[in-house]
């Protein structure tokens, strides 16, 4: 079982259900981006038309209604983390959908933190950074499974670190933590793109196992991509 819950290639299966053409592989990996794409899509639709409707904006933040949503938020990631691959492909990706509009509800507080100008342009330079470490983690030859593992064990290192400093409320430790978050997603996208395609040649030819394996695949990109905006928002980002 690999880190997405999709079964590796055994020795024993018929060649017949495996994905080995190169063509087949890159559909499947266009499909894992095109999901991505359309979270992302969807998340920044949903903060900007929240953060342009300002009864929209206090209703979210004047009343509990925002930690219901982060309560919402965050069971919905850890139940689509835990038993994605026992969910039917289409209600993985209604959940899917709907996590990417919950965070879009979230992300609409960034605007009253920073200006729209400064959340654009951190937009665009974490898009392009990871165009650029995806790109090298399908074409590099080498095995980034022991620098995906020890990303892995940095995350929780972090969480731990911010959660210890919305007591402390340094503005040192909080940029010491965001820096090393930026390289910690780093990694995480070169491992999690060289899984993927590792998973695009063996998830097999059923339409449905396809298109969940590409939600599950998508998933993990799109964390490791607004986690590393975030880190990245919280180190350049104009505050008003």
């Amino acid at each position: 079982m690999n880190r997405f819950g999709m079964n590796q290639v055994g020795p024993n299966q018929p060649s017949s259900s495996i994905v080995t053409d190169e063509a087949a592989a890159r559909s499947f990996i266009v499909k894992v981006y095109w999901w991505m794409t359309l979270a992302l899509a969807i998340t920044g639709l949903v903060a900007v038309a929240t953060a342009m409707n300002p009864d929209m904006m206090a209703l979210l933040f004047n009343t509990p209604a925002f930690m219901v949503v982060i309560v919402a938020q965050l069971a919905l990631v850890l139940v689509l983390s835990a038993v994605i691959r026992r969910l039917n492909a289409g209600v993985a990706t209604g959940l899917f959908v709907v996590y990417a509009a919950l965070t879009g509800l979230t992300f609409s507080m960034l605007f009253l933190v920073y200006t729209s100008t400064s959340v654009a342009q951190v937009f665009f330079i974490t898009a392009g950074t990871f165009g650029l470490v995806s790109a090298y983690g399908y074409v590099t030859g080498r095995d980034l499974t022991s620098i995906g593992n020890l990303a892995i064990m940095a995350l929780i290192g972090l969480v731990v670190g911010f959660i210890v400093n919305i007591f402390l409320a340094s503005s040192t430790l909080s940029f010491i933590l965001s820096a090393v978050g930026v390289l910690i997603f780093v990694a995480l996208i070169a491992y999690d793109t060289q899984r993927i395609k590792r998973m695009a040649m063996g998830v097999g030819t059923d339409g449905e196992v396809l298109r969940k394996a590409a939600v599950i695949g998508a998933l993990a990109l799109y964390l490791d991509f607004i986690n590393l905006f975030l880190n990245l928002l919280r180190l350049f980002g104009r505050r008003r």
